[in-house]
């Protein structure tokens, strides 16, 4: 048997090394298979000449084979433009090894000789051919043992009848290996173009991959664009909601005021949704990992439905089960969203009997445990058809209940995410007429299994009467006429700015008790108007200054505490947080301070 060096020329024609050393090892992975045929044609020769010729047949072919594969492990690693010709020289070395069996059967004059030669023959072409069939040249070469052989096979039959029959076999054996050649260059044609197929396809692909990925990041810039745009000209309608509602009214008036503040509202959790949905899909959404309370977590979450069921003529009831802890760590604005979601679809689509919202506590271990929160509902149910598009995004089981309830059909998609982002995952279980069971199960790491002594909460001081001279930068002007009217109803007195410049200069010459400084403004921005105030030593330079924006990252209101300001307060305005902050002012900064660090563990509990 004769391997094939396997070189593979490039298009100049000049023998790669790389395809070399590659088709070396592949020779050498399956040198094996030689002895196993070299053992198969001693055999036949057994037959024909006996055991002591085929036996020295068989150690020197072995002989032959074993210096070669050593010879082929010692280039393998240095293959260079010389193995081309090194190589064909020790396969046509080894090939005469071979070749000699036919020649030994031939003229062994036993009645079978003849016909195992001719045999011989032509298996020693074909595997000379199947293995250097992408290099006929150096098969020809390599083969021409076998050719010197049939040569004298030919010579020994001259002058007689067999001489032409021989003869005959030559092209019938040659047609073969021309076939043999052609269809693996063929076969080898194809598997070119396909690959060249596959590499374009693969570059289209990574393109494609670029630009979605450039429009996401576009998208995301967009988004933040457009959260900020939005929420700005929404502080001043429910500002002026909140203003107006202050003032007498009368019933019709109220009425039309309670819709612009729930129209307000449900805007800000559709926009809030859209937005969540978009950080999922970006993988951006992030969770905060803090100690939670779980009787206050059950407050927050139980506190907002237990009057809505009430007025819709509902029986709302919580039941805990199991053993559960006092402390555990997560995310409480998370888990509260998802759970929300679950509370508030179950009193809006139930429109008599019950709500049951339950806790089952399971102990996984000594700081681990299985929480599985269900909302059980006596609704219409919902029918196994609706179940299987259930959390599709902007689906609602019942396109009547859009027209009816409103809403954008992404609240059971955004739960279901996030609860599978944090490890956990939603469940149903419904029966028409019957009701529905909403079960969120998730599992935590376990901080206290039994509540510590709380420390006493920190009281802030109320300084009743007290009239604060404040400026408020702000560049929106309903914004601002908002805030001068809420503070002027208060007893307080105010001056605005349409931008950071402007506020510079005020506090450069006018003594303020407070700043309110937007974030966002033309000219100058707050966070630079505010590090001026501070940095200019002028008698506003310790001025307590509260930073109002739209964005409400944590991240951002980092950046607001870094510049110099002491309290960081999110658009829509929440006056109720505004009239805390301006009771502390009379602490200074550092009263302001504390109150900021007291909400941040508050939100964080």
């Amino acid at each position: 048997m004769v391997e094939s060096d396997g070189i593979s020329k490039p298009a100049n024609g000049e023998p790669g090394s790389g395809e070399a050393a590659q088709a070396l090892r592949a020779i050498l992975q399956t040198q094996y298979l030689r002895y196993l045929i070299i053992s198969s044609w001693a055999v036949g020769l057994l037959a024909v000449v006996g055991p002591i010729a085929a036996a020295l047949w068989f150690l020197g072919t072995i002989a032959a084979g074993t210096l070669r594969g050593a010879m082929e492990k010692r280039i393998s690693e240095r293959v260079g433009a010389g193995w081309g010709l090194i190589f064909p020289a020790v396969a046509t070395a080894t090939t005469a090894a071979w070749a000699t069996a036919p020649l030994m059967a031939w003229f062994s004059g036993h009645p079978f000789g003849q016909p195992l030669a001719m045999t011989l023959l032509v298996s020693g072409y074909v595997l000379v051919f199947a293995q250097l069939r992408s290099s006929p040249k150096q098969a020809v070469v390599i083969s021409s043992p076998y050719s010197a052989a049939a040569a004298v096979i030919a010579a020994s039959l001259w002058g007689t009848d067999l001489f032409w029959a021989f003869m005959g076999v030559v092209p019938f054996t040659g047609a073969g290996l021309v076939v043999l050649v052609l269809m693996t260059m063929l076969r080898e044609e194809r598997i070119r173009a396909f690959q060249e197929h596959q590499a374009h396809l693969i570059e289209e692909l990574e393109s494609a991959r670029d630009r979605a990925n450039a429009a996401s990041e576009a998208k995301s810039s967009f988004l933040g664009v457009i959260s900020h745009e939005l929420r700005t000209p929404m502080n001043g309608v429910l500002g002026a909601a909140q203003l107006l509602g202050a003032t007498r009214l009368e019933p019709t008036q109220r009425e039309y005021l309670s819709i612009i503040r729930n129209s307000g509202d449900n805007l800000l959790s559709l926009l809030n949704d859209i937005l969540d949905m978009t950080k999922i899909e970006a993988g951006k959404m992030t969770f905060e990992m803090v100690d939670v309370s779980m009787s206050d977590l059950h407050k927050r979450i139980t506190g907002p439905f237990q009057a809505q069921a009430e007025a819709k003529g509902l029986t709302f009831s919580a039941r805990f089960e199991g053993d559960a802890p006092a402390v555990v760590r997560g995310d409480p604005l998370r888990v509260c969203q998802v759970i929300h979601n679950l509370l508030s679809n179950a009193v809006k689509f139930t429109d008599a009997g019950e709500v049951v919202y339950t806790v089952r506590s399971e102990r996984m271990g000594d700081n681990q445990v299985r929480f599985a929160f269900s909302v059980k509902d006596s609704g219409a149910g919902i029918s196994p058809e609706d179940l299987e598009r259930l959390f599709q995004p902007f689906t609602q089981v019942d396109a009547s209940s859009t027209r009816r309830f409103g809403g954008t059909g992404l609240g059971l998609t955004i739960s279901q995410r996030m609860a599978n982002i944090m490890g956990g995952d939603i469940t149903v279980e419904s029966t028409v007429g019957e009701g529905s069971t909403f079960t969120f199960t998730v599992e935590t790491e376990v901080v206290e299994w039994t509540r510590q002594e709380a420390a006493a909460p920190i009281a802030a001081e109320v300084q009743d009467g007290r009239s604060l001279n404040v400026l408020v930068v702000e560049d929106h002007p309903v914004n601002r006429m908002i805030l001068e009217a809420w503070m002027s109803s208060a007893g307080h007195t105010s001056s605005t700015a349409e931008n950071g410049q402007i506020a510079l200069e005020m506090t450069a010459g006018q003594r303020f008790d407070l700043i309110i400084m937007d974030v966002n403004m033309p000219v100058m921005d707050g966070l630079t108007a505010t590090r001026g105030i501070r940095a200019g030593g002028g008698i506003n330079a310790e001025t307590p200054i509260v930073v109002l924006s739209a964005s409400a990252r944590t991240e951002d209101h980092e950046a607001g505490l870094e510049a110099g300001a002491d309290a960081y307060l999110n658009k829509p305005i929440d006056f109720a947080a505004l009239a805390a902050v301006m009771n502390q002012v009379g602490a200074g900064r550092a009263g302001l301070r504390a109150l900021t660090a007291l909400g941040e563990k508050a939100r964080a509990a």
